[in-house]
């Protein structure tokens, strides 16, 4: 009996392949340790996570793979991937930070010219969560763009850059910090985990939460010697909080008043 090869299962077996190929060259597996990202049996958080990213690769859902995949073996369980996505104790930031440095020093910093800048760069956008009613610190943002109150997170991001390569760093989903225009309140967590202080930290200031994830970042060591950003987070005090780092700043200057410097 013959057999034939869909262009479909090649293209999937290709995908496989390279997420394998990155998630092995880069250690991904030890990294994933180092963020306190582990599992005490079962399936590991690497064959879990090159999964999801298979997923996301082939453009289908977990449901749909498994559907039609039945006999996959390099497919995870759905109660697997749920358990990983709600661990409290993984440190998501600090794996994607050690993951950038890692690409930028060992890939890209020996491409690049040695009179090339590299620099950390800030910036916000309206995450939307219309559609949702039980999100954690779910709350009401305006969007610029549109010019429309939504329901939803400010997602602020800290990414890497070299000017032609953009990776990214850090992030956090910012609530409001007036709890009467949020919608729901975060669950009770343990204060010691890292869901706490992801919770903690969205309802803060977005230039504090900034510090905040431009200190994770610096952890981490990537280079870089400048952060930028537009001037809604250009302040004194924010200029003088990312110098401490060790980091100058490129920013537009915003008009401030006197009793604010």
């Amino acid at each position: 009996m013959s057999t034939s090869i869909t262009q479909n299962n090649y293209d999937s077996a290709e995908i496989s392949g390279s997420i394998s190929t990155f998630f092995k060259r880069f250690h991904v597996a030890s990294l994933l340790k180092a963020s306190n990202i582990r599992k005490a049996k079962g399936t590991s958080p690497a064959r879990i996570l090159e999964y999801m990213f298979t997923l996301i690769f082939k453009g289908k859902s977990m449901y749909m793979d498994h559907l039609m995949n039945p006999s996959d073996g390099s497919a995870c369980t759905k109660d697997a991937v749920y358990r990983f996505m709600k661990n409290g104790a993984a440190n998501w930031n600090r794996f994607t930070s050690l993951l950038t440095s890692r690409i930028v020093e060992t890939v890209i910093i020996p491409a690049d010219s040695k009179d090339r800048v590299n620099a950390l760069i800030v910036d916000d956008s309206v995450f939307s969560r219309n559609r949702s009613k039980k999100v954690e610190l779910l709350t009401r943002v305006f969007d610029h763009a549109h010019q429309e109150y939504l329901f939803g997170f400010r997602m602020l991001t800290v990414s890497w850059t070299d000017g032609n390569t953009l990776l990214p760093i850090a992030g956090s989903l910012l609530s409001s910090e007036n709890h009467k225009t949020r919608i729901n309140e975060a669950h009770e967590t343990s204060h010691r985990s890292n869901a706490y202080k992801r919770r903690k930290l969205s309802p803060t200031k977005g230039t504090d939460a900034m510090i905040e994830l431009i200190k994770e970042a610096k952890k981490a060591k990537p280079s870089a010697d400048y952060v930028l950003f537009d001037s809604w987070f250009s302040s004194p005090k924010t200029l003088l909080a990312i110098k401490s780092p060790g980091y100058d700043v490129m920013a537009m200057v915003k008009k401030i008043r006197q009793d604010e410097v």
